[in-house]
Parts: C-alpha cells; sequence; structure tokens
C-alpha cells in the first residue's frame, strides 16, 4: 500500500470578514473550504465541514468583529471540528488578535483576557496562530505553541512612499507605542515624537492628551497606533499636535475597529487622512469619511499561509521586523 507524500493546504473562513479571506485564497491560488453553518433557536452556533479534511494543513481565517464574541466562538468551534475530523495541523489566522487590550493586570481583581484567549485556542485544538500587529509582543509568551507575529508596516511603508513632501515626525499617542513610531521612523529617515496621555481607569475609552514630547512644529505628523477603537485618543492627539504648531497631521492604523462614535469624531477633528487595513471589517458608517484609505492585508496573510504550509521562515518575508 502506497501513501501519497504530498501535502494538502485547506483555508476556511470564519463569517465575520469573507472578504479578506477571498483575498487570500485567490493570491494562494486555492479554493474555500467548504463550510455549512447555522443556528440554534437560542442563538448556538452550527459548524460543520462539507469536505474531508483529514490528513490536510488546515487554516481557518477569522476577523474578530462585532459581535466580537460570537466570531471567536465561531472560530472555536471550527478548530474543534478540525481536529475531530482528523486534520493534520490548525492554523487559527486572526488578522486582529482578541482581548489584545488585555494583556496586563492594571488594578486589582483584573483579569488578564489576552492569556485566557490563548489557552482557549490551544484547547480548541489549534496547532499555532497567526496575528497582525499585536497590541504588545507579550502576547507571544501568552501561548504555549509557535505564534507567527505578522506587521503591516510592509504596507503603510510603501503606500507613504513619495506621499510626503516636506519634514515627517512619527508621533505615537501614548509612551507605549513609541516602539512602533521608532520603526517607521528608521524605515523613512523621519523624527519621533509621543504623547503623553491620562487615561481614566473607571471609565473605557476615554483619554486626555495632554503634553507632546519631540518636534512637531512645522512638520508633517504621522500618527501610529494599532488600533483605532472609538477614535478618542487619535482625535485628541491630532488637536493637540496642531495646536503645537503640526504643518499636518496623518492617522496610521492596523486595526479599524471604528466603534461609534468614531466616525463623527474623525469627521470633525484636523486629521487629514486616516489611513487603516482590512484585518476587521469596516463599519458602513466610517466607510462614509472622505479622507478614509483602507489598505489590504490579503498578500501578507497570503504570503505567511504559504510559508508556514511550505515550513519556510515567516521573519524572512517581513526582513525581521514582525519580531
Amino acid at each position: 500500500m502506497e501513501r501519497p507524500g504530498r501535502k494538502r493546504l485547506m483555508v476556511f473562513t470564519g463569517s465575520a470578514n469573507p472578504e479578506l479571506a477571498d483575498e487570500v485564497v485567490k493570491l494562494l491560488d486555492v479554493e474555500l473550504g467548504g463550510v455549512e453553518r447555522s443556528k440554534f433557536a437560542d442563538g448556538e452556533i452550527y459548524i460543520r465541514f462539507t469536505e474531508s479534511v483529514r490528513g490536510a494543513d488546515c487554516f481557518v481565517i477569522q476577523s474578530h468583529s462585532t459581535p466580537i464574541n460570537e466570531h471567536i466562538m465561531e472560530q472555536l468551534i471550527m478548530i474543534d471540528a478540525l481536529k475531530r475530523a482528523s486534520a493534520k495541523r490548525i492554523t487559527a489566522v486572526m488578522p486582529s488578535f482578541p482581548y489584545a487590550r488585555q494583556d496586563k493586570k492594571g488594578r486589582p481583581r483584573e483579569p488578564i483576557t489576552a492569556k485566557m484567549m490563548g489557552d482557549l485556542f490551544m484547547v480548541a485544538g489549534a496547532d499555532r496562530i497567526a496575528s497582525v500587529d499585536l497590541h504588545t509582543g507579550q502576547v507571544q509568551g501568552f501561548i504555549d505553541a509557535p505564534f507567527d507575529s505578522l506587521t503591516a508596516l510592509p504596507l503603510f511603508e510603501e503606500y507613504l512612499s513619495n506621499k510626503i513632501d516636506g519634514p515627517i515626525t512619527f508621533v505615537s499617542p501614548d509612551s507605549g507605542g513609541v516602539k512602533r513610531a521608532t520603526r517607521f521612523a528608521a524605515h523613512l529617515g523621519a523624527e519621533v515624537a509621543f504623547v503623553y496621555k491620562r487615561r481614566r481607569v473607571d471609565v473605557r475609552n476615554q483619554v486626555e492628551a495632554e503634553q507632546v514630547v519631540g518636534e512637531v512644529k512645522n512638520r508633517h505628523c504621522i500618527i501610529v497606533d494599532d488600533i483605532i477603537d472609538t477614535a478618542g485618543t487619535v482625535t485628541a492627539s491630532a488637536q493637540l499636535l496642531v495646536d503645537r504648531g503640526a504643518l499636518s497631521v496623518m492617522v496610521l492604523a492596523t486595526h479599524g475597529v471604528l466603534s461609534p462614535p468614531a466616525a463623527e469624531r474623525l469627521a470633525a477633528s484636523p486629521i487629514t487622512e486616516v489611513v487603516i487595513t482590512n484585518t476587521l471589517p469596516v463599519p458602513r458608517e466610517a466607510m462614509a469619511l472622505p479622507n478614509l484609505t483602507v489598505l489590504s492585508v490579503a498578500p501578507i496573510v497570503a504570503g505567511a499561509i504559504e510559508a508556514i504550509f511550505n515550513d519556510h521562515s515567516v521573519s524572512e518575508i517581513f526582513k525581521g521586523e514582525n519580531t
């Protein structure tokens, strides 16, 4: 009896962002795997794969957007179904890692939910995880399995090439993101600054930008962040930069959550352009923003999937910038 020595790649998608998955499989020149999905009357999710996955190298793509908990559960159930159907290896592809902002205890009796997320996916049956631009690198250490940390930096760098004429300063909207701003500045020969902000601990998504550290006067400022949620941080920072003499303010962020009232805040702000990626589906109200640009991470995700499938280095794709 002869055993086929050929590996089999299979890519599946959850229901959160099928447009991104369609782009990815086209780049990989494969078809999306068949999935039957429905819900019971009480809201329980039902998943069944419509073709054999036995011995296959399976990748499950799911963006964790609103309703985030439902999309997390859907991906977990898909992974469990693959494991029970004898898939050889299962990779959970999360363009945005869920609950990544809850990565440490800031106050007594708080959870570290990002760690729990990793545990859930490992228990469900994932053999490895791939995600784009983690909120903090320490999330990789929460998971006792290979974790491929991807980055959208090459997309943003290509987009910015020859776009701005004049002195540029990359600005982190808080002290914790200075390393990210420094990486951008190193690639484009720019200066670095950061905004000192005070975040209320008793209320979510409320900040006050108080001071700028670094040269911003008479310079084009580009705020770089991993997430735009309600846009309170970036709009407050943008106004402060304009008050300090910035010539213009642009915003780059990988994950455009854009929860209300983000669209209204961005429309009323002095920001000239907001550049995000499609790691998350863009809310309908935000799509109406005239200064919104959406870049596709499909080439990054497809490249990572191909490298993992062929047992090649993922870091080589990003020249080490993904660490």
